[in-house]
């Protein structure tokens, strides 16, 4: 593995993406070739990481992947990189509820995994003397884990600076930097969290680019390195994207993305590529067609709820998408995507390909669900188990179609079967289940060849 450190916090909201974004655009600027990664299921962080670091994000979640694969997913992602910086999620030991501490997915489980030195971000508001005890529960907590500095954040005055200096040596933690209140950082946010960096637009690399220059003139960036450098050079195979055997052809497989659709892994488009497609991305706010010869079409998660009126004027895409599935073709959509293909979301025309309306709702949906497919489908066959996430404030009426996608504990049938299509609000980790990606893949093969003349509209050849 490379070097590298993990951004970790004591609790959510304390500063961990400001310094880990931060510090991925600082150490860039100054020549430093950095890989981001974040810890757990999230969708947006990886969109700043990747401005700050100038490669993709990759999540690290133990949880939706199996845990022995994490290293080496870093190390995929890190390839050609001088270190790592791992953003934590939540709080240092927050993970899934009630797992075991060393299959829980937290930040500390991950950290434990990738033999890395972890440095805390504490929210100093309110603080002084105390941020010792606070310190010095942190380090003793899991003797497996090493702290190896703190960095304060929204510190107040260089004498609020002298107090938390002298309370982090009386436990003997060094002082990384210390961040001064800067409200200027904050980037907007919305009933999911922080707006994604596509849709912020200039004013995302803005703010990146802010949060790199607080980081470079507070932050002791040589101390950062260094202690990255300390981890253990244990030698690891890089994960590779394979799926099994390719599919012939290479047969065009559509991926949706622009400003509405932004929740999905890197890796997805990487094993798709791997298996013998050829990936394309299609931005359903501005192109009126899918690309020539689609014989599959991916609709990832995303925020087409803040993009209903751009998304129902695309009528041309609309149709095209309609007819699309109805021709049996293989369509793989995740929570934003089910919102696409409904008749209707908050009022505004969609696809259609559902016969369900969705609209804003009146609380949050979010965990991790094990979820145990109810029909076959191109994407799962019938009682199959997968662990998923669920993450959205939007409700689908009806919940489920006449074939439902999955069922978990605790809530009724959920999502669409219908044809190929296969439309869920759950968010699965193409790398948890490569099974499922080779026979999506396979799906798709069958509907036709690039120099068929009704692959085009995903036909079966006659």
């Amino acid at each position: 593995m490379p070097p590298r450190v993990v951004v970790a916090a004591p609790s959510s909201g304390s500063g961990k993406t400001t310094v880990a974004t931060g510090l991925l655009g600082a150490l860039a600027a100054r020549g430093t070739a950095v890989a981001p990664a974040k810890v757990g299921p999230d969708y947006v962080d990886p969109g700043y990481h990747a401005l700050a670091a100038g490669r993709p994000g990759r999540n690290l979640d133990g949880v939706l992947v199996d845990p022995a694969t994490l290293p080496g997913l870093l190390a995929h992602g890190a390839r050609g990189a001088d270190l790592a910086v791992v953003e934590g999620v939540m709080g240092l030991f927050d993970g899934r509820i009630a797992a075991e501490p060393d299959a829980d997915g937290s930040t500390a489980h991950v950290a434990r995994l990738l033999e890395a030195p972890v440095v805390l971000v504490v929210d100093a508001r309110g603080q002084s003397r105390s941020v010792a005890a606070l310190l010095a529960g942190f380090r003793d907590f899991d003797p497996r884990l090493r702290l190896g500095g703190v960095i304060l954040n929204r510190v107040g005055s260089n004498r609020h600076e002298e107090v938390l200096r002298a309370a982090c040596a009386e436990v003997g933690l060094p002082v990384l930097g210390v961040l001064p209140r800067r409200a200027e950082l904050a980037v907007p946010s919305r009933h999911l969290g922080l707006v994604t960096a596509a849709e912020h637009g200039s004013a995302a690399r803005e703010a990146v680019d802010a949060m790199a220059a607080l980081v470079a003139g507070h932050v002791d960036l040589d101390a950062v390195v260094a202690l990255a450098r300390s981890a253990p050079a244990t030698p690891v195979e890089p994960w590779a994207p394979a799926v099994g055997e390719r599919v012939p052809g290479a047969p065009v497989v559509a991926v949706a993305g622009g400003a509405a659709f932004t929740f999905g892994y890197p890796e997805h488009a990487e094993m798709l590529a791997a298996g013998g497609a050829d990936v394309v991305t299609v931005d359903p706010a501005r192109d009126e067609a899918l690309p020539p010869g689609t014989a599959g079409l991916v609709l990832p998660g995303g925020f087409p709820e803040e993009h209903a009126e751009t998304l129902s004027a695309n009528a041309p895409l609309r149709a095209a998408i309609r007819a699309f599935a109805a021709s049996g073709a293989p369509v793989h959509a995740e929570c934003g995507g089910l919102l696409y293909l409904a008749r209707s979301l908050d009022g505004a025309p969609m696809c259609g390909v559902l016969d369900a309306d969705a609209a804003m709702g009146p609380r949050l949906a979010l965990g991790y669900r094990t979820a145990t497919a109810c029909a076959d489908s191109p994407l799962a066959a019938a009682g199959e188990t997968v662990t998923g996430h669920e993450f959205h404030r939007t409700v689908a009426t009806p919940r489920a179609g006449m074939s439902a996608a999955w069922r978990w504990d605790g809530a009724e049938p959920e999502g669409f079967v219908t044809g190929g299509v296969h439309a869920s609000y759950l968010h699965t980790h193409p790398v948890g289940r490569p099974g499922g990606v080779a026979q999506w893949l396979r799906h798709v093969s069958d509907m036709g060849r690039p120099d068929d003349p009704d692959h085009s509209r995903g036909r079966r050849p006659s």
